[in-house]
């Protein structure tokens, strides 16, 4: 499958499943939102509390699963994978990206100024993934 085919049905959907990989060398898969910016780049926001954090730490790499709604079809995005640093400040050049990712994801919130604090209260990264494989069924 070519990556543009698999980035297209990634791009009509929010909702997929990041797969990270533990040390021990099994899977870790969590539900995340993600967006497929102009030149293929796909970003997830996330806490960098959390284990899909430290896995990519540790091994900067993952596979994006993105299944069609009616499910009958899906892609897997396989991807190496850079981090933001984390927020910081409410003004920062991260919780700049994490505000851009969540509108193009949720839309406006009745808040941005709390929304920034909480993206800095939840130490909150940029996972960047740039496609290197995909495969799926269309």
């Amino acid at each position: 499958m070519e990556l543009s085919e698999a980035l297209e049905l990634a791009r009509t959907r929010h909702q997929s499943v990041l797969v990270t990989m533990r040390a021990n060398g099994r899977p870790q898969l969590s539900n995340v939102g993600h967006v497929v910016s102009d030149d293929g780049l796909i970003r997830i926001l996330i806490p960098s509390d959390v284990a899909k954090y430290k896995n990519l730490l540790r091994e900067p790499w993952a596979a994006l699963h993105v299944a069609r709604e009616d499910f009958n079809a899906y892609v897997v995005i396989e991807a190496d994978v850079e981090l933001s640093s984390i927020a910081h400040e409410a003004n920062d050049r991260t919780v700049d990206q994490l505000v851009a990712i969540y509108r193009v994801m949720v839309g406006e919130q009745p808040d941005w100024d709390e929304f920034r604090r909480r993206m800095v209260r939840e130490h909150r990264v940029v996972v960047r993934l740039r496609p290197t494989r995909a495969y799926g069924v269309l």
